[in-house]
């Protein structure tokens, strides 16, 4: 290990402009030593013990997420690290280890406070390297969250999507085969002779049923008595696949007495295709509907999509409806909540005045607060979620509550601060709420928390003019 000279200090652009005799106290009162490569010099949850000066080597800052190693940074030689005069924090938050065998010098945190009041160079350039670091650190800490908050998001509306996309596939494929049966039933049904007067009755009772733009509601038993009396009545003309049909005429609302109104301008031989081809109208219908239907909730969450990402857009602000922006925030965390088994209630105040904001930077509001509230309800009885609106003079709140098991006494005062978490590695970076408080103060609004066990209220207030 070599000694530590002046000029090796001032070959750190830190401290190019800070006097020699106060480089040469530090050197003097710093402890000196090598660590191994693969050694620690900090580990989460330690007590930080001074400020580190890296001689020689490299060090790597990383920290465990999901159980995965997720690297920081890189300290190459030169790097000033762990505690810094002014600084809050106590405990280190990451693994710092060594790469390579690293020489370090360490100033006591216990000088600090002598540092301070002779030694004002030197503590000014300390000062420089705690404000760079908050401003490195923060950008890839906040990063991090927007890629957390990514992932969550994707892989809801990942599964959100593959469930009409595969019944898309899956009654497209069932629509082309039914119609590859078409032509043995249409040769059926031309060979027979009909009135026009039967035509009519037939194709207006056919079309008025396809026309309903509500089926029936039924019970289960409801729709059961039904099936079974059609089936029945078709078992009695003879008539094959007697279970299928009935199935379908009790979907599109038919019932014994139409089929007798049929059977009554028909020739015998008539009935069957008949019967058969408005069956195969409707199990058409059916498919089509279907299809029609998850082609449409694709389209929803598409449009959610397009209106939630409006992320880092820059410019004015717009004239915003809260209740758009919730809504595009519940349909993106769809997943999460139902897996869950969490209760939502929505209690939205009609006709909310519109506040003045970025969509985008009010979606980020929710999307925390929201997914907060989640996680919170993870492993409780009866989970529910609650999102109200209202107006209130001459502001918009907006409370998001849940009834999970409460924030406790002794961290209610840290809740917004930034990289605090009561999360899990890998599950926060303490930024969330921290992302909430500074959108919702730039909107010139407030949020604050109240909690106790089974009822946790974060509650936002927008000024509507």
């Amino acid at each position: 290990m070599k000694d530590v000279q002046i000029n090796d200090l001032q070959q750190i652009s830190f401290f190019k402009e800070v006097p020699e005799t106060q480089l040469q106290w530090l050197i003097d009162n710093s402890s000196h030593y090598v660590l191994k490569a693969g050694e620690f010099l900090a580990k989460p949850d330690e007590p930080l013990t001074g400020t580190h000066i890296i001689i020689s080597g490299k060090i790597e800052l990383y920290r465990i997420q999901a159980n995965n190693k997720l690297s920081i940074s890189e300290l190459p030689a030169g790097t000033i690290t762990g505690i810094l005069p002014f600084s809050r924090g106590k405990i280190s938050i990451a693994f710092t280890q060594c790469m390579v065998d690293s020489q370090i010098m360490t100033f006591p945190k216990e000088k600090l406070k002598e540092l301070i009041i002779h030694y004002y160079e030197l503590t000014q350039a300390l000062v420089v390297v705690m404000t760079s670091r908050v401003r490195e650190f923060t950008e890839l800490e906040q990063q991090n969250e927007k890629m957390m908050a990514l992932g969550k998001l994707s892989a809801g509306l990942a599964h959100e999507l593959n469930n009409p996309a595969a019944a898309i596939v899956r009654g497209s494929a069932s629509l082309k085969k039914h119609l590859q049966l078409e032509p043995e039933g249409f040769k059926k049904l031309i060979s027979i002779q009909l009135s026009s007067e039967s035509i009519d009755t037939l194709s207006n009772k056919m079309f008025e049923a396809l026309g309903r733009k509500e089926r029936p509601v039924l019970t289960m038993m409801q729709r059961s008595e039904k099936e079974d009396e059609i089936s029945d009545w078709l078992y009695d003309q003879n008539i094959q696949d007697g279970m299928d049909i009935a199935e379908n005429f009790v979907e599109f609302g038919f019932e014994t007495k139409d089929l007798e109104e049929f059977k009554s301008c028909l020739p015998d031989n008539a009935l069957e295709p008949v019967l058969n081809w408005i069956n195969t109208n409707f199990t058409t219908e059916r498919m089509v509907s279907e299809i029609q239907e998850a082609s449409r909730r694709i389209a929803e969450l598409i449009g959610s999509v397009k209106t939630f990402t409006h992320m880092d857009r820059g410019g004015d602000k717009d004239l915003v409806d809260i209740h758009t922006g919730i809504r595009n925030t519940l349909v993106m965390l769809n997943h999460k909540i139902k897996k869950a088994g969490i209760e939502l209630s929505e209690e939205f105040e009609e006709n909310l005045p519109h506040i003045t904001g970025k969509e985008g930077e009010l979606n980020q509001v929710w999307t925390n607060l929201i997914d907060n509230a989640s996680d919170a309800l993870e492993g409780q009885p009866n989970p529910k979620l609650t999102i109200k609106t209202w107006k209130e003079n001459e502001f918009v709140k907006i409370a998001v509550i849940d009834n999970g098991a409460g924030v406790p006494k002794d961290i209610k005062s840290k809740i917004f601060d930034p990289f605090f978490t009561t999360k899990q590695i890998g599950k926060g970076t303490g930024l969330g709420l921290d992302v909430v408080n500074r959108i919702v103060k730039q909107h010139q609004g407030s949020v604050t928390l109240s909690s106790e066990p089974g009822h946790t209220e974060f509650l936002v207030c927008f000024p509507i003019n």
